[in-house]
């Protein structure tokens, strides 16, 4: 063989050795990115951002409402500026390829939207024939924009206007000198309404959470009788359990905000513990996950049921909400 038949073999056995190193590189570089961006946000301290905040605006007080306004305009942050960054509406490598963390956020939208939907309707007025708040108006439609939008515009630059026009309401909240203050009431009405929404979504979530059993059955008003709620996929039970995980990380942080707001009428409705005991819940809901994939055993299997146990903990939320409201539509 010639000398030049040798040198094109060995360029040619070079260059693939070369294209195969770089192959495993990117796979290794996808893999731990992925990884890294698969990581949820750890809570934060919702009083400790409202005045992080409040130094920016040179504001000298934390008015009412402010709290709470602050608190989903730094969820809506937290969705956009976590590692990877909003990461449901990628169309590359590996944002496409993580369906945990979509399935999360997609959960913590929905408490947003439902938050922002409260305090536009609700918290921000004095009674219901009361001209809504501008800013408000504004920040709620924004973040019931399409959640996997990739472009014009994307979903990331439509919840941005949401944060900043809560950051407008919340500026106009904390200058009472201003021809059209915001305003916030912090009543047992308007909270009894509020939590008639989360008492319905944490239902939700339980009921397709205990779904990951062929064994749980509801009872069907119309049918008027125990039916069989249609069992969850098994390729859809990790989504559920993240999505749910996701709607708990963001309801902690408005029941925190509710319970510094609302701190008045709470103690005087003495229904402070009951609000205590869903914030308890969200928080044991939140606990490390050990297993690096989530387990759905079967009954007293050998593996656990993830799915069973975060419903446990919602359920028992969705019965203090009961009480909350109950409380809170008491005269």
């Amino acid at each position: 063989m010639a000398a030049s038949d040798f040198s094109q073999e060995a360029e040619s056995k070079g260059f693939a050795w070369f294209l195969g190193v770089m192959g495993a590189l990117s796979v290794v570089v996808v893999v731990v990115l992925g990884g890294y961006w698969s990581i949820e946000p750890r809570p934060f301290n919702v009083e400790e951002e409202a005045i992080v905040r409040q130094q920016e605006d040179d504001i000298n007080d934390l008015p009412v409402g402010y709290v709470y306004a602050n608190t989903l305009a730094h969820i809506a942050e937290t969705l956009l500026y976590k590692p990877g960054g909003y990461i449901t509406n990628d169309v590359g490598v590996p944002g496409v390829l993580l369906d945990n963390i979509t399935s999360w956020e997609y959960g913590v939208l929905i408490m947003l939207r439902d938050g922002a939907s409260a305090l536009r309707n609700h918290l921000a007025r004095s009674q219901s024939q009361s001209a809504e708040d501008p800013d408000l108006k504004n920040a709620e439609p924004y973040f019931y924009y399409e959640h996997n939008s990739w472009a014009l515009p994307s979903s990331e630059a439509e919840y941005q206007k949401g944060i900043d026009a809560l950051h407008a309401y919340m500026a106009r909240l904390a200058d009472p000198s201003n021809k059209n203050p915001g305003h916030f009431y912090s009543r047992a009405d308007n909270l009894w309404q509020y939590v008639e929404i989360i008492i319905k979504r944490l239902g939700g979530v339980s009921t397709r959470l205990s779904a990951s059993t062929d064994r749980y059955e509801a009872y069907d008003i119309k049918l008027e009788k125990s039916a069989a709620i249609s069992q969850t996929s098994w390729m859809e039970l990790d989504n559920v359990f993240w999505e749910a995980r996701g709607s708990c990380w963001a309801l902690l942080h408005i029941l925190q905000a509710i319970k510094h707001d609302f701190v008045l009428i709470l103690e005087d409705k003495r229904a402070m513990d009951t609000l205590n005991i869903m914030i308890h819940e969200m928080q044991n809901a939140l606990a490390p996950i050990t297993s690096p994939m989530i387990l759905n055993g079967d009954g007293y299997g050998v593996f656990a049921n993830y799915s069973l146990a975060m419903a446990s903990y919602v359920s028992r939320a969705n019965a203090a909400a009961l009480d909350l409201r109950d409380v809170m539509n008491r005269g």
